[in-house]
């Protein structure tokens, strides 16, 4: 079990054909306790069966017409949703098929901003090591995740990276109360290197997912990193593609910090999975300046504001603000992350548990007081997913996150509306599995 296979830990993939809550069944009729929600897209679980019945309703009525020829109810009432819980600082968005081409849209807005004002050598992006912002080659371009680059190694933008904001993993020679001021110089040596003049964006996760194992920046970081981005006219794009909607504990992941991003990206939980779905959302100063001198944003696909997703996403951000489930994510996750500390902490192997909401990332390592990972042959946060998978659990195992390689780390991501009974269950199976992944049992 120490080699790595495919998918999250399992060599021959089951065929699934049903989902029933936080639960999923495959054909032959074995459960699975899903408690990383996918890669933290299942905010609902499976099979809701309001959001079915809303799906079920559009389709009957009209699958999809063309966003560029037809406006449609879900559509106008999606795109006021999202605006409504984003906050008044937010005009406008662009709906995507997915994280990836929100984050596409993102940088393609930011340059067309620049655009707008005559300002063309400003196309350079900056971001940040240790990051994952997608597949497009845009988007992978901005991604510090070499497993995942480097088949695409010499058709990448030319993009500057800046250290990843890890309080856990410290940049050598920086004293943790030092570490903001730190990052926020370094950030702004990198733009003065590069040239203000030829800058667009600075794009971040504001809690790092995939490619950290859930790593949310220190207190006071964004607010540092949006005032060195005012600084030098460098727009701040936040990817809240996977710790956003809900599922940090607040709407918006970056409402914690207390600050308001130029562009932000969002998609896993705006539609909970149950139709592909995502969105650039805009801040009123960009969508204006761009809508007077262009008149459109110039970026769109042929599925933008599909009219059967946008129903999924009206269906689901109702049913989060009815349930209260987002304040629900935002006071019991805690509880949730202190439990799995707890159960954990007989494990020398446990290096840290962090996170924030329904967001939690384990990581392990080989020396707990140097912090030193696993080697990499080891695969072990893929062996631990593997057995956890085999006893009926879901979760999410990630690995290279301290040298490309080496490091292992496993995220917790369960349904906003999972049952208590369930969280334990997922603590326990976990517990679990690393325990007989660590003996070798």
């Amino acid at each position: 079990m120490k080699s790595r296979p495919s998918g999250f830990g399992i060599e021959q993939l089951p065929r699934i054909v049903r989902g029933e809550g936080s639960y999923l069944i495959d054909a032959a009729g074995k459960r699975y306790l899903d408690g990383s929600g996918g890669p933290a897209v299942f905010c609902l679980g499976h099979a809701h069966p309001e959001v079915n019945a809303a799906i079920t309703r559009q389709l009957q009525d009209v699958a999809y017409a063309y966003r560029y020829l037809f406006t449609s109810s879900a559509l106008e009432e999606l795109t006021a949703t999202v605006l409504r819980l984003c906050g008044a600082e937010f005009q406008d968005l662009v709906f995507t098929g997915s994280g990836s081409e929100a984050v596409e849209a993102a940088m393609k807005i930011a340059l067309q901003y620049f655009a707008a004002r005559g300002l063309m050598n400003k196309r350079h992006f900056i971001a940040r090591r240790r990051s994952w912002h997608g597949n497009t080659l845009g988007a992978l371009s901005i991604s510090d995740f070499a497993q995942r680059r480097r088949a695409f190694e010499g058709s990448l933008l030319d993009v500057t990276f800046v250290s990843a904001a890890n309080a856990y993993r410290m940049p050598d020679g920086v004293r943790r109360e030092d570490l903001v001021g730190h990052l926020a110089a370094e950030l702004e040596h990198a733009i003065v290197s590069v040239g203000p003049e030829r800058v667009a964006a600075f794009v971040f996760e504001p809690i790092v997912g995939a490619a950290g194992g859930v790593v949310p920046a220190p207190e006071g970081y964004a607010v540092a990193i949006q005032a060195v981005c005012r600084k030098y006219d460098v727009l701040m794009i936040a990817d809240e593609v996977m710790c956003g909607a809900g599922r940090a504990g607040t709407w918006r992941a970056l409402e914690f910090d207390g600050i308001v991003p130029d562009i932000m990206c969002i998609a896993k939980g705006l539609a909970g999975g149950y139709i592909p779905l995502g969105a650039a959302v805009v801040t009123r100063a960009i969508a204006t300046l761009i809508h007077s001198e262009h008149g459109a944003y110039m970026t769109g696909h042929t599925f933008t504001g599909h009219t059967a997703a946008c129903a999924a996403g009206v269906a689901v951000q109702d049913i989060l603000q009815r349930d209260g489930l987002v304040d629900r994510v935002r006071r019991d996750g805690a509880a949730l992350q202190e439990s799995l500390r707890e159960a954990l902490a007989k494990f020398d192997e446990v290096g840290d548990v962090r996170g924030r909401g329904f967001f939690i990332g384990i990581e392990l390592v080989s020396d707990r007081s140097t912090k030193a990972p696993f080697p990499a042959k080891r695969a072990l946060s893929f062996d631990i997913g593997a057995r956890a998978f085999a006893d009926g659990l879901i979760c999410y195992p990630c690995s290279g996150h301290v040298d490309g390689s080496a490091g292992d780390t496993i995220i917790i991501a369960p349904p906003y509306n999972a049952a208590d009974a369930e969280l334990e269950q997922i603590i326990a199976k976990l517990v679990s599995a690393i325990g007989s992944a660590l003996s070798g049992s």
